[in-house]
């Protein structure tokens, strides 16, 4: 059944209050007052809905369930806050595709730095990284003919520069991009692709092979079977220098992946994360079960692209000195979202709370991880600079 204006109007006044009820009580003490419904008066936004409806020009213009949308997403954005957002249906699917690794783009994870839309991190073979785009670089503009997209990427949430820059297979997006350093811009036009993203991988390096070089690219809904799997071949393998775990151009996901495999490096009993929640409630995790690679040596790589949950693991992995971090310094990433589901496959997410490592660091405070051994990847060549160095360290 369609719905008009006047029939949403009753559903929105009882949405809006259960939003800014139940979002504000997570302040109780501090913003009592603005909690009670009583005191928000949605008169001017009720004038506004009623003079589009009886005087805007474009009367096919006027569809109700997305200015309902578009009011939300209005209410999200005004906290400043670029990780807490509404997502109409399609922009929570994508999310959740995101984290089940498998969609139609050009193979970027998007952030935000210096509330600017960034690329987090590259994804390993596919076209933007193809194409020559970076962890850390700036998005200034989006273009799309067939979509009829053209325009700068101020005031753009996260989930709607996702839907702007993915599209069918085969299609063109076009990208003003402002690497990190460079003065001037340039655009970069991407032939979109099936987009696969694998979660883990190892290979062997070193000159006898006998260094693991585990590569963990995101903390998403495949990753731990494909983490166990990975492990249980460095077990079996037996005798080894040691490990390289290989954070670069991690965005993260799930925080519980970072605990989970921590976990596998870690004694019992060891603090991965604190987290301190909104309403003051401080949560902490520790290690759970017993580690399969607890003694084996170990160096970490991380660059720019290192973001929220690889900073986690990274960051508790140096803290207990179980790991010497190598590379660029990291995101810098401190907060923790949660991902609610709501009614006609909408979604919410909200910041919840900021995590801070087991020595009490916040990586929004320090902009990131600062490597213990800082080595640049030089653009100009094949090498790989880092894992050069890792190799190296356990070759000493």
């Amino acid at each position: 059944m369609k719905l008009t204006l006047r029939q949403l109007r009753l559903g929105i006044v009882v949405l809006s209050l259960m939003l800014i009820s139940g979002g504000i009580g997570w302040k109780l003490g501090r913003l009592d007052r603005v909690s009670n419904p009583k005191n928000v008066d949605l008169t001017l936004f009720w004038q506004v809905w009623n003079k589009l409806d009886q005087s805007y020009l474009i009367k096919d213009k006027l569809k109700p369930q997305e200015m309902v949308w578009g009011a939300i997403k209005g209410m999200t954005s005004s906290l400043g806050d670029p990780y807490t957002v509404f997502l109409p249906p399609e922009d929570n699917q994508s999310s959740k595709e995101d984290l089940n690794g498998t969609f139609e783009g050009v193979g970027i994870e998007l952030g935000f730095k210096d509330n600017t839309l960034a690329v987090v991190a590259p994804l390993s073979g596919m076209p933007a990284e193809a194409a020559g785009i970076r962890a850390g670089d700036y998005i200034l503009h989006i273009k799309d003919a067939n979509k009829g997209i053209d325009r700068d990427t101020t005031d753009l949430s996260l989930p709607e520069a996702v839907k702007l820059i993915r599209g069918t297979k085969g299609t063109e997006v076009s990208l003003t991009i402002l690497h990190a350093g460079d003065k001037d811009s340039k655009v970069i036009t991407l032939r979109r692709d099936t987009i696969v993203v694998k979660s883990v991988e190892l290979q062997w390096a070193g000159t006898n092979k006998d260094i693991a070089w585990l590569k963990l690219s995101r903390f998403g809904g495949q990753t731990d079977k494909e983490w166990s799997d990975a492990v249980d071949k460095i077990v079996a393998k037996g005798q080894i220098k040691g490990i390289i775990l290989d954070l670069r151009n991690n965005p993260g996901g799930y925080l519980q992946g970072a605990v989970n495999y921590a976990s596998e490096f870690l004694k019992q009993g060891s603090v991965v994360v604190k987290q301190a929640e909104a309403n003051g409630k401080e949560e902490t995790y520790s290690v759970i079960g017993s580690g399969r690679l607890l003694t084996q040596p170990l160096a970490v790589l991380v660059n720019q692209g290192s973001a929220s949950s690889a900073e986690i693991l990274a960051g508790t992995l140096r803290d207990y000195q179980r790991a010497k971090l190598i590379g660029e310094k990291t995101f810098g990433k401190g907060t923790v979202q949660e991902a609610l589901d709501l009614g006609g496959g909408a979604g919410l997410h909200v910041t919840t709370a900021k995590w801070l490592l087991p020595k009490g660091q916040w990586v929004n405070d320090t902009k990131g991880l600062t490597p213990d051994v800082e080595i640049a990847d030089n653009k100009e060549t094949t090498e790989d600079e880092a894992l050069n160095k890792a190799i190296e360290l356990f070759n000493l």
